[in-house]
């Protein structure tokens, strides 16, 4: 439960993050009617999430190649409302000179159907991730826990957002602009890794175990972005706490008007020590979810076979669970060498037994562990489907032959040798 909440905590932390920029600074430039087009794209989210979700279960769509565009487009939208907001600030004299009516250089019209799909795309990304891991949902007791810290974690989300707005209304619109620019191009920068990642772990681009050994570790490090959004919102806050000076009132206010100045003042620190506070919470909880995931993404043992004849077997029986079974054996490279081939034995959700290289065409032979995400890459963090293994292409493990019969599961040693050049590399 704990895990499924910090998990979904993080992810929609950052879109709360992210509406929640939008919504302060439409307040900020007086575009409160804007603000109907950016619920009006939530909305519009959360049911193209329940819907691109159902879509994907039932045609076997592939949800990583859904996801990677989808990121690379938010991203566009991303920079259009840096753009938006770069233009703003230029008008800035003191104050804001009249109402902005553009977003991304257009018309009234322009301005809503940007801002709308900058909202859409965002949300939608984790919306479809979440439905999916929702939908799976039975009723065990393991997953119910996990469903409900799943919940919980969107509900925390939702809290951040309204904080985030509350205390980050009356903070002076260049300040605030500049630090949240900053965490804008984070934004950016992680759609645009993270799109082009899942592309080319499933081929739509061109990939290599050089290009996986750049982008694998930024996307298995995903933590320093939120960590580095949630700082600096957070010192936002801070660093404007510390300068607010207190109200002075004219000699001739009321005792009703420097309570009511009071009160006003204390409502603002009130909001922006919530989200300091929060958001330091926040970073604790995820850096300690970090340090954990990270304790269990060591490869399994690895358990010695041989070769007995042209073929290795293995008894099926011992294949009776939904963990990576790690094997290795010698094989004759015929050039003199002997490595060791490590290979695994999956039983799939369907009870048929299938036999995989512990290494991919794309990552090479960095093996493979189970974590929070199922059946993960150690190179590029990529979490593979359990119904997938066995299949030729992307992340996945590269396929082996193999037979099941008389209670043992047997791979030919001409099998094994052909990866021989993989394990050698």
């Amino acid at each position: 439960m704990l895990q499924a909440f910090i998990i979904t905590l993080r992810e929609g932390v950052e879109a709360s993050l992210i509406v929640g920029i939008v919504f302060a600074y439409l307040t900020k430039i007086g575009r409160n009617e804007l603000k109907k087009t950016v619920f009006w794209a939530l909305g519009a989210a959360v049911a193209a999430s329940v819907g691109v979700a159902v879509v994907l279960n039932h045609l076997q769509f592939n949800q990583d190649i859904f996801e990677g565009w989808v990121m690379l487009v938010a991203a566009g939208f991303v920079v259009s409302m840096i753009w938006f907001m770069h233009a703003t600030a230029k008008s800035l004299k003191g104050e804001i000179e009249g109402k902005i009516a553009k977003l991304t250089g257009g018309p009234e019209g322009t301005s809503r159907v940007g801002l709308f799909f900058f909202v859409f795309l965002l949300v939608l990304r984790e919306g479809v991730e979440t439905v999916a891991i929702l939908s799976a949902v039975s009723l065990n007791s393991t997953e119910l826990l996990s469903f409900t810290g799943t919940l919980l974690g969107i509900a925390v989300s939702v809290v951040f957002g309204v904080l985030f707005i509350r205390g980050s209304v009356k903070i002076n619109l260049q300040r605030f602009f500049r630090v949240t620019t900053v965490i804008l191009y984070f934004v950016t920068f992680q759609l645009v890794v993270s799109g082009l990642h899942e592309l080319s772990e499933n081929g739509v681009l061109p990939s290599s175990q050089a290009e996986m050994k750049l982008i694998g570790p930024i996307v298995r490090n995903d933590l320093f972005f939120f960590v580095t959004m949630l700082a600096l919102a957070g010192l936002m806050m801070l660093l404007e706490y510390k300068r607010r000076a207190p109200v002075v009132l004219a000699a001739t206010a009321t005792d009703a008007d420097r309570r009511r100045a009071l009160w006003s003042q204390r409502r603002e620190k009130m909001w922006m020590n919530a989200v300091v506070g929060t958001s330091f919470v926040f970073i604790f909880l995820s850096t300690a979810e970090f340090i954990y995931a990270k304790s269990s993404t060591a490869l399994s043992p690895t358990a010695s076979v041989t070769l007995v004849g042209e073929q290795v077997t293995v008894p099926a029986s011992e294949i009776n669970d939904d963990k990576l079974h790690r094997f290795g054996v010698h094989v004759d490279d015929g050039k003199g060498g002997s490595p060791e081939v490590r290979f695994l034995l999956f039983k799939k959700p369907d009870g048929n037994i299938v036999s995989v290289a512990d290494a991919c065409s794309i990552c090479g032979p960095v093996g493979f562990y189970i974590g929070s995400q199922g059946i993960t890459c150690k190179m590029c963090a990529s979490p593979l489907n359990a119904a997938s293994m066995g299949q030729a292409g992307g992340c996945n493990p590269i396929p082996l032959k193999s037979t099941v019969a008389g209670g043992m599961v047997t791979i030919a040693a001409s099998e094994l040798r052909a990866m021989a050049g993989v394990f050698e590399k």
